[in-house]
C-alpha cells in the first residue's frame, strides 16, 4: 500500500514538473518555430540551444547595461548635458542572435533610457561643452567676416562628410544672404551671433534684446529658420545676456577648445597641435573663416576621428542621445 501511494506521489510530482516545464518552454518553442519559418533558422538551433542562448543573454545583460547620466551644473564648465543610458532588449537580442547564419556570439540590441534631468531643466546657464562620456565633438564657425574663405571651408566639410554649426552675425547676414543660404543648403546648423558684434555684457537689457532679435528676424526672413543657440561675440557675456537669450528660447553657447585662429600669429601647425592636445569627448571647437583655418581644418577634423570622436552639430553633440565611437580608417 505504501509503495502504491509513493508511486502515485512520484507520478503526480513528475506531472507537475512536466506542466511547469511546458509552460516555461512553450513560448520559447513557439518562438523558435516562428523564427525558423521567417528566417530559415538552422535546425541545430532548436529548443535546447535557444534556452541556452536566452540564459546567456540574461546573465550578460547586467554587464551590458549603462545607467543614464543626468544633466548638471559644473562649477567650471557650467551646464553639462545629460547622456542616455542603455538596457538590453532581451527579446530582440535573442531574435537577432538566433537569426545569424553562423556562430553563436550574442548580438546585443539595446533600448536607450533618458536621464531624469536634462539640459532644458537647468534653466538659464551657459554651455561650454557636451557630456564627457559622449564620443562626439562639434565644430563652431563664428561668421562676422572672412567671407572669402567660406567656400573653401564648406568644400572641406563636404569632403569630410561633416556638418558644423555656423553662428552668423546679423550685419554680415544682411550683406551676404546668398552665402548664408549656401551654408544652409549644405545641411549645416545655423545659430545666432548677435547683430553688430558688440561686447554683450556692456549693453543694456533692451540693447541685448535688439542685438539678438534683429539677427533672429533676419534669419527667419532670409533662411526661414529659428535659432536654438546663441554665441555671444568674443565670448563676452554676463547673466543678463544668458537670461535674455533663454527668454527667447536660446541657450548661450561658448567653447571648450579655442583655435585662436583670429590671430594672424596663430599658424596652422600651432592650431593643429593645440587641437590635438585639447580635443576630447564633448568638445566644442571654436573657429572662424580665415586662411589659417582653411589650411588646418582637414587635419583638425582627422584628429577628432583618430580619437574615436564623431563630429556633429551643436544640437547633436549637446543632445543626450547615445552614439558609438567613430571607427577611424586611414
Amino acid at each position: 500500500m505504501e509503495k502504491h501511494l509513493l508511486g502515485r506521489f512520484l507520478l503526480g510530482l513528475c506531472s507537475i514538473l512536466l506542466i511547469v516545464y511546458c509552460i516555461q518552454s512553450a513560448p520559447v518553442s513557439k518562438y523558435v518555430e516562428e523564427v525558423k519559418e521567417t528566417s530559415g533558422l538552422p535546425h541545430h538551433k532548436g529548443l535546447d540551444e535557444t534556452i541556452r542562448i536566452k540564459k546567456k543573454i540574461k546573465e550578460g545583460a547586467e554587464k551590458q547595461n549603462r545607467p543614464p547620466i543626468n544633466a548638471r551644473i559644473d562649477p567650471v564648465w557650467k551646464a553639462i548635458p545629460g547622456y542616455n543610458g542603455r538596457i538590453v532588449d532581451e527579446e530582440k537580442t535573442l531574435r537577432k542572435t538566433l537569426q545569424q547564419a553562423q556562430g553563436d556570439s550574442i548580438l546585443w540590441v539595446y533600448r536607450e533610457v533618458k536621464p531624469t534631468v536634462n539640459l532644458e531643466n537647468l534653466g538659464a546657464v551657459p554651455i561650454y561643452r557636451g557630456n564627457p562620456h559622449k564620443p562626439a565633438a562639434a565644430l563652431m564657425v563664428n561668421v562676422a567676416w572672412g567671407t572669402e574663405y567660406l567656400p573653401s571651408m564648406l568644400n572641406i566639410l563636404k569632403r569630410e562628410g561633416i556638418k558644423a554649426t555656423f553662428f552668423l552675425d546679423g550685419s554680415w547676414l544682411k550683406k551676404h544672404p546668398n552665402e548664408a543660404k549656401a551654408i544652409k543648403a549644405q545641411g549645416h546648423e545655423i545659430g545666432n551671433h548677435a547683430f553688430s558684434h558688440p561686447m554683450m555684457s556692456r549693453l543694456s537689457a533692451e540693447r541685448i534684446r535688439q542685438e539678438i532679435l534683429q539677427t533672429e528676424h533676419l534669419m527667419q526672413q532670409i533662411l526661414q529658420l529659428k535659432s536654438r543657440w546663441f554665441a555671444p561675440p568674443a565670448g563676452d557675456y554676463n547673466q543678463q545676456v544668458v537670461t535674455l537669450a533663454h527668454q527667447n528660447k536660446m541657450h548661450t553657447v561658448l567653447w571648450t577648445v579655442d583655435t585662436v585662429d583670429w590671430k594672424k600669429s596663430s599658424s596652422p601647425e600651432w592650431m593643429i597641435q593645440r587641437v590635438n592636445k585639447q580635443l576630447g569627448n564633448g568638445s566644442l571647437l571654436l573657429t572662424h573663416p580665415t586662411d589659417r583655418t582653411v589650411k588646418a581644418l582637414p587635419e583638425m577634423i582627422r584628429i577628432g576621428k583618430r580619437k574615436g570622436i564623431k563630429w556633429g552639430t551643436i544640437s547633436e553633440v549637446l543632445s543626450s542621445k547615445r552614439i558609438d565611437p567613430f571607427e577611424y580608417r586611414d
